[in-house]
């Protein structure tokens, strides 16, 4: 399935292939006790400062989100966040992926990923974030797409450096530790850069271990 194919049967609310035994969909109720299981695995929240928290802040926070996306697939547009959710071939959920743009900067673009424990080390998160980067440069118009991780989070910042983007500035102890503190990575990636390594940018086999 080429690229166009795959971004339309997104829009429309339906599952697309990643590869052979993954697919990706945008973000419905039915995945919200999976994803708030996986935010509760403290070898996942470690790298993640809102994790864990109480289920009320989940809801909170997921809730409008899908019922944007609902309200987009029938609208027949992309929601406001574009969230997307891993699974294999069996259903067995397998990530989730964040396109959120940036406030008054039309055009600029984060994404993020959160892996469960179990799908670390099989490539997931590059594949899930070149397809995110892909689809926010491809169909949501970016000039200019970021991440950030925790630097301690080996496994993330290795996705986003085989994805493509680069190293553009480090915070020193910005985020809070339960021992100390742990700098904050920021990557970025330009609409040229994603152009020109675009041929390059195939899904490959990684071993990332960190979620975001």
């Amino acid at each position: 399935m080429q690229n166009k194919d795959k971004y339309q049967s997104l829009k429309q609310g339906h599952s697309c292939p990643l590869n052979n035994t993954l697919s990706v969909r945008l973000i419905q109720q039915s995945d919200f006790d999976d994803i708030v299981k996986m935010l509760g695995n403290p070898a996942v929240n470690q790298y993640l400062y809102f994790a864990p928290s109480p289920i009320e802040v989940y809801e909170a926070f997921f809730t409008p989100i899908i019922e944007n996306t609902r309200q987009a697939i029938a609208n027949k547009e992309w929601p406001d966040s574009p969230t997307l959710v891993i699974r294999d071939a069996e259903g067995t959920y397998m990530g989730m992926l964040g396109i959120t743009p940036v406030m008054m900067l039309a055009g600029n673009f984060e994404v993020g990923h959160q892996l469960p424990e179990h799908a670390w080390g099989q490539g997931v998160g590059t594949l899930g974030c070149q397809f995110a980067t892909a689809l926010a440069f491809e169909q949501l118009g970016a000039h200019k797409v970021c991440a950030d991780c925790y630097a301690g989070n080996i496994g993330s910042a290795r996705v986003l450096e085989k994805t493509g983007f680069i190293l553009e500035g480090r915070q020193q102890d910005y985020y809070r530790l339960e021992n100390g503190f742990d700098d904050r990575l920021w990557f970025g990636m330009t609409l040229e850069q994603f152009t020109e390594q675009r041929p390059e940018n195939c899904p490959e086999q990684g071993s990332e271990q960190g979620p975001k």
